[in-house]
């Protein structure tokens, strides 16, 4: 099938975590609960599988299981049990190098058929285990990421699409004289190339992007095709959206570009009263002991939380500046604005179970209105949904707010041809032409 004309949300839900657990009955359970997932979300036509990561244990538990597995291998695997389903690995342009990424993202499109997309970060955690002391300032970190994407880019377009061609008996010759050098040269990477993975189906895979400090929304709006962002509020993200959009058009950008992503942290009830059961039953689980030090971590991680009463406000004094903070600026920015609206300490921990992203608790119709308001004001073109996997919500996801959506026609009910970039409704980059990409610093 061809794409589709009416602009569409877009939906993404979690990969499966293939990781083995001391007590599954056998070393196949996580791979079979995460094929399993998989397939249960390209049943429902979800656009992609997302995969968030992080480069470091972490000892108080305050992100769960992110980053227990490798993204790109991980999706790999998911990539021969399905077939239309786009594939997104988090990988951070801080701690990784842009001609291996090439290599792996690039062979991942040709594995899954033009499905991959990776998402780039620039790291709040991980120094420790990458030769660094500490963590590099923001604006070193997004001067390197965007030499990390400028040079990701000139490698896939260098080389010219007839460079691989498929004999007789099935195997691939490569003409080398079309395989093209970039010699770039950047402050940060000195590449000669040419990249000797051929180019994939979809020519480069699409690219995601995540960070919403100052910074973040600069790197956004020059280079991704998708944004992925933390806005709790439809100001906020209208806001948002509307400095992304004008910053990408002083790039040159065109129209609707970048895509914007929100994750959509929803409590699904059959009722008002099932809404209202659920949510305060999510809360009585909460350890606010614990919730103290998420909290700190959203608002930098150098504050000390654990003598404050939970029903006062945290002190003025008490919050960081943004412009002080080295670690997710504008995750700190969301939060300083909840604790100077008068949240209480235990509010504020509430909020932090969320990590700043939109939260919404309501039933099916209740939720489709949320996302359907923020669609329809244009500051939301990818949504990611929970639930899938959890027993407590995946019926409800499944048989309640996904139906909703396909009956107001804001979701897509088939995939289309072109891959994933298809999938999203992004131009396609196949058939143009391809410029030599050189820098000399």
């Amino acid at each position: 099938m061809t794409v589709p004309s009416p602009r569409r949300l877009k939906t993404l839900v979690g990969a499966g975590n293939f990781v083995f657990a001391s007590n599954d009955p056998d070393q196949t359970t996580g791979p079979r609960r995460a094929v399993e997932l998989a397939r249960k979300a390209e049943a429902e036509k979800i656009t992609g599988l997302f995969t968030a990561d992080l480069l470091q244990a972490d000892p108080a538990g305050l992100a769960g299981t992110t980053g227990t597995q490798e993204p790109i291998v991980a999706l790999a695997a998911l990539s021969q049990v399905t077939s239309h389903i786009g594939l997104v690995a988090t990988v951070s342009t801080t701690y990784h190098h842009p001609y291996n990424l090439a290599r792996l993202i690039g062979t991942l499109d040709h594995a899954s058929g033009g499905r991959a997309a990776w998402n780039a970060v620039t790291s709040s955690v991980g120094e420790e285990n990458f030769g660094g002391d500490a963590l590099p300032d923001p604006a070193k970190r997004y001067a390197r990421a965007a030499e990390f994407i400028e040079v990701i880019n000139a490698l896939f377009d260098a080389n010219d699409p007839q460079a691989a061609r498929r004999g007789p008996g099935g195997a691939i010759s490569i003409d080398q004289t079309k395989l093209h050098r970039i010699d770039y040269r950047g402050e940060h990477f000195q590449v000669q190339g040419p990249l000797n993975v051929p180019p994939p189906p979809q020519s480069r895979p699409v690219q995601f992007q995540a960070g919403q400090s100052a910074e973040g929304v600069t790197l956004g709006a020059r280079y991704a095709e998708v944004v992925y962002t933390s806005q709790p509020t439809l100001d906020a993200a209208i806001s948002f959206v509307s400095e992304l959009r004008r910053q990408a058009r002083s790039f040159g950008r065109g129209a609707n570009l970048p895509l914007v992503m929100n994750s959509f942290h929803a409590v699904i009830g059959e009722t008002e009263a099932d809404v209202a059961r659920r949510v305060r039953e999510k809360h009585e689980k909460i350890d606010y002991e614990q919730g103290r030090l998420k909290l700190a971590d959203m608002l930098g991680g150098d504050i000390d939380l654990s003598d404050l009463p939970l029903d006062k406000c945290l002190p003025g004094g008490l919050l960081p500046e943004v412009d002080s903070v080295n670690r997710r600026r504008g995750r700190v920015e969301i939060f300083r604005r909840f604790a100077k609206s008068g949240l209480s300490l235990r509010e504020l921990i509430i909020q932090a179970q969320e990590t700043g992203h939109w939260s919404v608790a309501g039933t099916p119709v209740q939720l489709a209105d949320a996302l359907e308001e923020r669609f329809r004001a244009d500051a939301l073109d990818v949504i990611s949904l929970h639930g899938l996997g959890n027993p407590d919500q995946e019926d409800l996801l499944l048989n309640g707010l996904l139906p909703e959506l396909r009956k107001r026609s804001l979701i897509d009910e088939e995939y289309f041809e072109g891959g994933f970039r298809a999938n999203l409704g992004l131009p396609s980059l196949v058939g143009i032409g391809r410029e030599r990409h050189s820098r000399v610093g």
